[in-house]
């Protein structure tokens, strides 16, 4: 089996999108990015992992600036693994990719919301260091707000 990570670059807008949506679908995300906040993640000062496994699309993440938590912080989104890849280490590859990649720009810490019933998301970002910290933004749908300090 080979796994695949790489960061998506402006010519990979439609397959980001596409994973990005299946994400909103299967999670029911009310407040979902549109085509020119994804253009961001590509060509601005965010970022898009895209995921592959034995060469099919298995999973993306992202990574966007978070300046309300400070000029240093970033926050972690839209990680997503397609439930036929789950289990394989690819989850565990996208945050390796981020993470590395927020601590070579200068990031300081990592922020990211979720909801309490996504137990076993919460349960692997805590094995990664995540903790626990009080509310950072106004998504209704989130009630459980996590960091990992970088430095």
């Amino acid at each position: 089996m080979s796994r695949l990570i790489r960061r998506a670059i402006a010519a990979d807008e439609d397959v980001a999108w596409e994973i990005v949506e299946e994400y909103n679908t299967s999670f029911g995300v009310a407040l979902r990015d549109d085509r020119a906040a994804l253009h961001a993640y590509l060509d601005g000062p965010g970022a898009l992992w895209l995921a592959y496994h034995d060469d099919a699309l298995a999973g993306c993440v992202v990574l966007r600036p978070l300046r309300s938590a400070g000029p240093r912080a970033s926050e972690v989104k839209r990680l997503y693994v397609r439930p036929a890849h789950r289990g394989a280490g690819v989850a565990g590859a996208l945050m390796d990719a981020l993470e590395a990649h927020a601590r070579e720009a200068g990031c300081d810490a990592l922020y990211l919301d979720s909801r309490p019933d996504f137990q076993a998301a919460i349960r692997f970002y805590e094995r990664r260091g995540y903790e626990p910290v009080a509310r950072y933004n106004e998504n209704p749908e989130a009630t459980v707000f996590m960091r990992l300090r970088l430095r």
